[in-house]
């Protein structure tokens, strides 16, 4: 019998029970991999995230990202609840994170996490994506409409048709016309085993851009073939998104900045602080943050 520390945390809230939760099972090295999957299945999160021995010294920790179906190459809100619960709980042992800046090894590359602070300690943490922003082939929008039950007339194809992007995981991202097709979305589970294959992409993400309001960028992501019917955050894909829009602004060079909200339509309202690098027409680099918030501490008891 072996025991195993779990920690959960509300991710991209300021807020208990908002969010994006996440469970984090410290000190993981023992598990196997079916393991791992059967306790990330158990908690049905969204995603589960595992902390290990790091194999290079100099980084912080290795982590594993499961969904309730499959591991992750990376994931943007597992990496910022991770990132906060370690921070907190190295400045406790008294031995805070130096220069407030985490690596953490993982299948799509070194992650690097910057811990936020706000005048009472450690707030919540930011994220740079892994990898630059690659644009992938176009889906039409036919499909997008039977993947999540919309007419074709909603979906908004003046800047850019859907199409696949990543920044170390892929989704396909449609631009919807208004709230109201937003919040009418829901995934259809057998259109995506018929057109979006987990091989394909992790999943669909839908927003729309509402410049008077507060976020100006509201947005949905729906991932049935992973388990995850609906994420109330998804780091991975806005960090794509912020990405997607610079590459599309006018601008061959600019800093591009932005806060997205998500999980409003289940209850679980997020937000996401998106920023984006352009130089010479280029995407360079992108980053996703946010707040957490502590919810539980608990053992796993492995028979």
């Amino acid at each position: 019998m072996s025991l195993l520390r779990f920690t959960t945390v509300d991710v991209f809230t300021g807020r208990q029970f908002g969010g994006n939760p996440l469970a984090i099972v410290h000190q993981a090295d023992s598990l196997k991999t079916p393991q791992m999957q059967d306790i990330a299945a158990e908690f049905n999160l969204s995603e589960t995230a595992f902390v290990l021995r790091p194999r290079d010294a100099a980084n912080t920790a290795r982590v594993r990202i499961f969904t309730p179906r499959a591991e992750l190459p990376f994931a943007g809100h597992p990496n910022v609840g991770t990132g906060f619960v370690l921070a907190r709980e190295a400045e406790r042992r008294g031995q805070p994170i130096a220069d407030d800046l985490m690596t953490f090894e993982e299948l799509g590359g070194l992650i690097r996490v910057k811990v936020l602070r706000d005048g009472s300690g450690i707030a919540g943490a930011q994220v740079a994506a892994p990898q630059r922003l690659s644009i992938g082939e176009t889906m039409p929008p036919g499909i997008v409409a039977q993947l999540c039950g919309i007419a074709i007339s909603g979906i908004e194809q003046s800047r850019h048709l859907p199409c696949l992007a990543s920044v170390g995981a892929p989704f396909v991202f449609a631009e919807v016309k208004n709230r109201a097709t937003l919040a009418g979305a829901a995934p259809v589970a057998a259109a995506f085993a018929q057109s979006l294959p987990q091989t394909s992409a992790v999943g669909l993400f839908l927003y729309v851009r509402e410049p008077l309001s507060n976020p100006p960028i509201q947005a949905r992501m729906f991932a049935p073939m992973l388990g995850v019917p609906e994420d109330a955050a998804t780091g991975a894909a806005n960090l794509a998104l912020a990405g997607l829009l610079a590459h599309l602004h006018s601008k061959s060079d600019l800093v591009f900045k932005t806060r997205i909200g998500q999980g409003v339509d289940m209850g679980r309202p997020s937000v996401l602080g998106v920023m984006a690098t352009k130089k010479n027409g280029t995407v360079t680099a992108t980053h996703v943050g946010g707040r957490c918030v502590p919810v539980m501490k608990g053992t796993l008891t492995l028979a």
